[in-house]
This record gives C-alpha cells, structure tokens and sequence, in this order.
C-alpha cells in the first residue's frame, strides 16, 4: 500500500500550487440503502490521494501559508457507543500521530476552527461538488472572509477549483501506484478468464457475476471497481446493463464489463465472447474486425502522439469495416463527421 511519506509529498506537491492559498477537501458522504443501513464506505478519490484516511465525516485543510498548521484534518471523535455499530474510528489524538497532521480538531469544531487558516490566504481552492450542505459551509465562510477584508486587509477574494491541479498530479503515477495498478489488473485479467471457462448455455449471468466478483475478494481486492456488467444477448446492446438475470442460450455472446478495486485503484476491462464457445460465422466477421480496431488502437499509445489518435485510428477501422460487410453505406469520412 501506499506510505505515509508519499501522502506527505503528494500534499507538500499541492501546496507548492497554490502559493498563499488555502485548499480544503471533504470525504466522501455516507450513503444509505435502506433505513438505517448504510452502503459500504468508499472515500473521495482526492481526499484519499491525499491522506489515505478512509472514514467519512472529515475535512482536509492545506494552508502552506499557517505559521504551525500546514496540514489539519478534522475527524470524528472516538464514540464507543456508536462504534459498536459502526465500527472503529481513528479519533482525533491518534489521527494526528497516524496520518501526520499538524493539527487534528474534531469535525464538530470545523466552523469555529476554520476561520484561523483562511484569514491570511488569497484564495480558497475547493471544487464545488455534490455535496451541496458543505458547499454551503465553503460559501458562507468565504463570504464572511470578504466581509472582513476591508476591515483587515487580508483574506480570500477568490473561489479557485482544485480539480485542474489534481488532474495533473494524479495523471503521473508513482511506483507504488504503478505497482497497485498492475495489482488489480491482474486480478481483473484472472477473473475474466476464469468467468469465460464457467460460463455455458443455461447457467445465468448472475452466476457469472458472482465467479468474478468472487474471485476479486479472494485475491484482497476491495470490491468491483463499478457495477459489474454480465450482459448476453440483447442485454448487450445496453451500455450500463447491470440487471444480470437473464438466462444464457447457445448462440448468444456475453459481453463482461468488470474490473475490480485494489487499494483505491480501479481496472476497467470489458470483453465479448460466445456463450456456446464458438462463434457463429457472422459473429466471427465482427469479432475480428474489433480486435483489428483494437489492436491498431493500441498501436497508436506512444509518447508525442495525440491523446485521441488512439480512438481516431479505432474508429475508422470500424466504420470502414462496416461499409466493406454492407452495414454501413457512404463515405467512411463523412460518417465519422456526422456520427
């Protein structure tokens, strides 16, 4: 997994970004199914990145600017009673020996501690998410900062998104993160191959799904990266299908779209084969020429080419190959410019 020393370079990197700046992230929000059920716990990608802290209820502060306090992060406290139920929380005191915080202050007291890391920032980064009750929070004490710029002459005049500075950091990956990625991949691939040798006319594609994500949970993974896609026949031609409950006949193809979760990173690997274990003839034709598409896509992955060549090259394989077997007609460009 990943070592504390790179979550700290990883927030020292960001802080370099952001000059006087204040970056403050949020956890992800609990999730509830039903009553007082909740849905497994998965943190913000960001906020993780940055931490590594998987409990919900907490926010991160960046203030490279704060004399004592770069890093502060406000948590749940300790609460034997309500751990019973919800299982263990790090608490303040040892959430700051663990993740390495300069400060640690209970979630409770964000509104009263907040104030002391914005009054000297010029800015204030934070995306704008989902979660509109804590983009309320953002807000209010960003206008109240304003309100007492005049008075004081400091403080954030401006709302900066801190989406374009992680894209960047998160697009170049580390070892450990190189190594974790080709953890789950690896997992995936097995999965897929052993879902292909189970799976025959008559079984249903649940029964898939449960080989797949039986043998992600075996290996250590977290969990599906997604909803699972077992999609055959007909189901096929939804995008999103995650029904799984139909019955495979011979003739159909299965169409897997699964990948799991391992360590916060996700593989996504989608394949098409024959329930029956041939394909038919017509089958076989298109088969073929998306495995011609792909692996000239693949091909065109090299530094200094273009990020969508890739997928240029892939398209028009395929819109040419259709026109050739009569399922398209007109000209191959001309298609691809309006489709």
């Amino acid at each position: 997994m990943i070592p504390q020393i790179e979550y700290k370079e990883r927030r020292e990197q960001l802080m370099s970004k952001i000059g006087n700046g204040t970056a403050i992230f949020r956890s992800a929000p609990v999730a509830i199914m039903h009553n007082d059920v909740e849905y497994n716990f998965r943190q913000d990608s960001d906020f993780f990145y940055l931490t590594g802290f998987n409990e919900p209820e907490a926010v991160v502060v960046l203030a490279p600017h704060h004399e004592e306090h770069r890093f502060v992060l406000f948590v749940q406290p300790k609460e034997p009673e309500k751990e019973v139920w919800t299982g263990y929380r790090t608490g303040v005191e040892a959430a700051k020996e663990r993740f390495g915080a300069d400060e640690t202050y209970p979630i409770t007291e964000l509104d009263e501690k907040l104030p002391q890391y914005l009054e000297k920032a010029d800015r204030i980064y934070y995306h704008l998410g989902r979660d509109k009750p804590f983009n309320d929070t953002i807000l209010k004490h960003w206008q109240k900062s304003m309100g007492r710029y005049p008075k004081n002459g400091t403080g954030p005049m401006a709302l900066e998104s801190t989406n374009l500075i992680m894209y960047g950091m998160r697009r170049v990956k580390s070892t450990t993160e190189l190594k974790l990625m080709r953890q789950a991949i690896e997992i995936s691939v097995d999965a897929h191959n052993h879902a292909r040798a189970f799976t025959q006319p008559g079984r249903y594609e649940y029964e898939v799904q449960a080989e797949l994500e039986h043998d992600f949970r075996r290996r250590g993974a977290i969990g599906p990266a997604y909803p699972s896609i077992v999609a055959s026949g007909a189901n096929s031609c939804v995008l999103h299908y995650t029904e799984n409950n139909r019955q495979m006949q011979d003739g159909d193809l299965l169409l897997i779209d699964a990948g799991c979760c391992y360590g916060y990173y996700n593989a996504d690997i989608t394949r098409t084969f024959p329930v029956g274990g041939k394909f038919t003839p017509e089958q076989k034709i298109l088969y073929e020429l998306v495995l011609k598409a792909q692996l000239n896509a693949i091909a065109q992955v090299k530094p200094g080419n273009p990020y969508n060549q890739f997928h240029d090259t892939a398209v028009k394989i395929l819109v040419e190959g259709l026109i050739d077997l009569g399922l398209l007609a007109g000209d191959s460009e001309e298609i691809i410019k309006e489709k």
